[in-house]
Order: structure tokens, then C-alpha cells, then sequence
């Protein structure tokens, strides 16, 4: 997994007027729509495309994330159809909006792209309401005002794709030969950064997956573990892990607490009686019910009289 050091919506809340320069929202554009197209080429529709789920690599490059609501269309499917609706209200297309029971996935990434760009352009949103019905209401319409500040080829593009009837909509291949694609708009203004990290806020953030999750459940060794630390240096087990010792603990804990050993060797007593003698409440530690209980049975196992003989 590749480490995102931050997102499109991080960098729009702290830019001046919420939007990208036209050259800046052109490249991140562009990366959009060949991931859109290689998800598409897989069978893959993620129905909720918006700039809190496009990410930016420490080399700037996009990645679209966040797959809760994907669908995976049927290996031997005939076509794009889908039927459910997901995703965020603001980036629905009509037909979601109008209640369609099916519908093109391809066209719904292209219509939430489409409201992507508008967003990241202009600052605003092409169809608003004060509540989720009159969203969706305005939605349903197809009918937005386009910005008369927006540069002639950007606004052709906008146009296609938000198309009310999805047949009429810009399909990726489509948007990836439009002159505002195909160009390249002059790089006029200040690119907007990737805001700083607040010192305080999320420490562990830049951390690879080991030393955060080290920190998330060992940040402190309290006396408790010190103590431990010191016993099992004494009982000769300095060459075991952090979780082999913390199995050690249980099973030392379980044992004081367990039932008299010749009460486990009746001749009646099967395995599955023996575990039920042994069912204790979950591990303080977070380790796993089996490990602890496997680790149970393997040391009655040692003790059991058949083997004590043999020794």
C-alpha cells in the first residue's frame, strides 16, 4: 500500500476561493481519467468519485481511493448495468436522483467526475439545496448555470459531461480526446500546496505501519510490564516476542484459576469437555481466543499422566 500524504479536499479547504488554478486542476484531471479508465477496463465501478477520495502521493501523483461502495460487474455481463445507488448526494447523476432502478455505472463515475472538476475549478457546485430532496430535486432537472468566467474549452467539457441522459453523457475514451485534455492551459497562478500537518494533532501519521502500531498499543511500558519484563528474564524467556509473552501471561493467569488436574485426566473426559472447563473471558491483551487456547491444551497435553510416565 502506498503511503498518501494528504487529499484534493485537504488542499481545496485551504485554498483562496476553494478551487485549483485551471493548469493545476488539469493535471490531477487527467490522472483521473486513466484510473477511471483501467478500473472500468476491470469490470470495477466505484460510484463515488469526489475530492476527499482522490489522494496525491509524495510525488504528486493522484490516487483514487476509498472502494466502501464499488460494484463489480459480472465477469460475463453484457453490459455496464447497475442497480444499486450509492455514494454522496452532491455527486449523484439524474437518473440516481430520478429513482431509475438501473442504470450505466460507467456514465456515474463520469457524471461525479464531471461535478469533481466543476468543484475543483470554480470553488461552487453545479446543482445545490438545502436538504437532500431539493438536492436531489435540482439534480433531477439536468439544468445548471455555467460560470461565465470559465474558459470556453473547460466549459465544453463540463457540458458533456453532465449531460442529463446518460447516452448522450462523454464516456471516458471521449473525455480523454477533448481539446481541454488534449491541451495544455497555460500555467498561470500559484499552484496550492498540500497544507502543513498540524504538529499535534496526528503524530503518528507519518509513520510506516510498524512503529504506529507499536505506539497505538505498547505507547508506554508501565510498571505492570517492567515487572513482567523482569520475571521472564528470570524464568529464561528473554528470547521471546512481545505476544509470545503476553500468551505466557495468560496462560500463567488461566492456569491459577483452571480446575484440579486429576479432574482433567478422568478417563471419561474427553478434549471437548476439557476446553469447556477452560473457557475464560476474552485476553486482556487483544490476542486471539484460539491462540490462548491452543496454548492451554498444548501444556495439559505435557502434563497429562501418559506423558509424565514416558519422562
Amino acid at each position: 500500500m502506498e503511503y498518501c500524504v494528504g487529499g484534493l479536499q485537504e488542499m481545496l479547504d485551504t485554498a483562496q476561493g476553494k478551487n485549483f488554478p485551471e493548469w493545476q486542476a488539469h493535471g490531477y484531471m487527467c490522472q483521473l481519467m486513466d484510473g477511471l479508465e483501467y478500473l472500468h477496463s476491470q469490470g470495477t465501478i466505484h460510484k463515488d468519485i469526489k475530492p476527499s477520495n482522490l489522494l496525491l502521493t509524495t510525488g504528486g501523483i493522484l490516487k483514487i481511493s476509498d472502494f466502501g461502495v464499488a460494484e463489480r460487474l459480472d465477469y460475463f455481463a453484457k453490459d455496464d448495468t447497475c442497480r444499486t445507488s450509492q455514494g454522496s448526494p452532491a455527486f449523484q447523476p439524474p437518473e440516481i436522483a430520478n429513482g431509475l432502478d438501473s442504470f450505466s455505472g460507467y456514465k456515474v463515475d463520469v457524471w461525479s467526475s464531471g461535478i469533481t472538476l466543476f468543484n475543483i475549478t470554480t470553488g461552487k457546485f453545479p446543482f445545490e439545496g438545502d436538504n437532500i430532496y431539493r438536492l436531489f430535486e435540482n439534480i433531477g432537472t439536468g439544468v445548471f448555470t455555467m460560470p461565465k468566467d470559465i474558459p470556453s474549452l473547460l466549459a465544453s467539457l463540463l457540458a458533456g459531461m453532465l449531460k442529463m441522459d446518460p447516452d448522450d453523457r462523454l464516456g471516458v475514451q471521449e473525455i480523454k480526446r477533448h481539446p481541454w485534455i488534449v491541451g495544455k492551459p497555460k500555467n498561470t497562478g500559484n499552484a496550492v500546496p498540500l497544507p502543513p500537518l498540524p504538529e499535534s494533532s496526528d503524530e503518528l501519521r507519518s509513520m510506516t505501519v510498524i512503529p504506529y502500531l507499536d505506539a497505538m498499543y505498547n505507547p508506554v511500558e508501565s510498571d505492570d510490564e517492567n515487572q513482567f519484563e523482569r520475571r521472564s528474564g528470570e524464568e529464561g524467556l528473554e528470547g521471546m516476542t512481545r505476544v509470545e509473552m503476553q500468551v505466557e501471561t495468560q496462560v500463567q493467569i488461566i492456569e491459577e484459576h483452571a480446575p484440579p488436574i486429576d479432574a482433567l485426566h478422568d478417563d471419561d473426559m474427553d478434549e471437548q469437555n476439557v476446553q469447556s472447563h477452560l473457557q475464560v473471558e476474552r485476553p486482556i491483551f487483544g490476542l486471539g481466543d484460539d491462540m490462548v487456547r491452543n496454548r492451554k491444551m498444548s501444556r495439559l497435553r505435557r502434563m497429562s499422566p501418559a506423558n509424565c510416565k514416558q519422562q
